[in-house]
């Protein structure tokens, strides 16, 4: 049920919603639990929810527009940043605030999926696994 939780969390995490998973990681590290159940769960988790953001982004853009979730400036500010540092930008979709419209745009502008899922996955897995690294070497 832990790396369950854990999974969900990091899916959420990962989407346009207000959330962290990072608190809950430490917490299941702190309780002793395999580390690499817990990178894998919340790597995959995080991928999940960038893949949904993706998605959104593919097949939502339109519609999160018109409803005024999302405006056509902050799209094109997004767009002229991309377009200058392509797809490697997705290296930064575990950033806090810009990594999830990060992975939106990337959907909005149909970057290649495999391309997308590889960076998306290094970038998620590195994080997670630096976080790991040093909460389980001060023991937290």
């Amino acid at each position: 049920m832990v790396y369950a939780t854990l999974f969900v969390v990091s899916f959420l995490a990962a989407t346009l919603l207000p959330l962290g998973s990072e608190a809950l990681l430490l917490y299941n590290i702190s309780q002793k639990y395999t580390l690499l159940l817990l990178w894998l769960f919340a790597t995959a988790g995080n991928t999940l929810g960038s893949m949904f953001n993706y998605w959104l982004g593919l097949k939502g853009e339109t519609y999160l527009e018109d409803k005024g979730y999302v405006s056509i400036k902050k799209i094109q500010k997004a767009r002229v940043f991309f377009a200058k540092y392509g797809g490697w930008t997705l290296l930064l979709s575990w950033v806090p605030i810009i990594g999830d419209p990060l992975t939106f745009l990337g959907g909005v502008l149909r970057y290649n999926f495999k391309y997308f899922v590889f960076i998306v996955v290094v970038a998620k897995g590195l994080r997670y696994a630096i976080v790991i690294f040093f909460a389980s070497s001060l023991s937290v």
